[in-house]
Order: structure tokens, then C-alpha cells, then sequence
């Protein structure tokens, strides 16, 4: 139980991924917190900026499952971001 009361504090004092609803919000995001990467997480579909190597995701029953995330880095535009994006969907429809 102490394990993951330390990794649910870890995970709270570490974690610098914000909740955004697109790919501008979330470059906004990074620009404010002078972070390297934006993400969308496709497994909650939210967006958000982290460090390189963050892993995003959730606990479930003490276990982090990672969730499935197009990550990119931050100096790219928005419009550059959605296209990365969609030409990556459409290259794998099953991801």
C-alpha cells in the first residue's frame, strides 16, 4: 500500500501533463512551461505537453497502464501538428 501511495505522489508532483482539448491549447501549454513535447493521449483523448520520456497514462488496481500517446515536439504549429497527426492515422488505421 505504501508503494502506491508513492507512486500516486510521485506521479502528483511530477507529472506536467494539462488537460487540453487541441493541439494549440497544448502548445500554449508548453510554451508557458518551457516543455519539449506535446502529446494526445488516444486513449482519453485529451492533449497536453510533457518531458521527454513522460509517460502518460493511469493506475488501475495499483498497476500503470500506459496509455497510447502521439507524441511531437513542441516547436512544431498547430496546423503542423493535426497534420502529423492525421497522415499517422491514416498510415495506421488500426494504432
Amino acid at each position: 500500500m505504501l508503494l502506491i501511495v508513492r507512486q500516486i505522489y510521485y506521479l502528483y508532483r511530477n507529472n506536467t501533463a494539462n488537460m487540453a482539448a487541441s493541439w494549440h491549447e497544448a502548445l500554449a501549454y508548453a510554451q508557458e512551461k518551457n516543455l519539449p513535447q506535446v502529446y494526445h493521449d488516444c486513449d482519453a483523448d485529451t492533449y497536453g505537453a510533457c518531458r521527454t520520456g513522460e509517460q502518460q497514462g493511469k493506475f488501475v488496481a495499483g498497476v500503470f497502464i500506459e496509455h497510447r500517446c502521439i507524441c511531437m515536439p513542441a516547436h512544431l504549429s498547430g496546423e503542423e501538428l493535426a497534420a502529423k497527426e492525421k497522415k499517422f492515422r491514416e498510415e495506421n488505421p488500426d494504432w
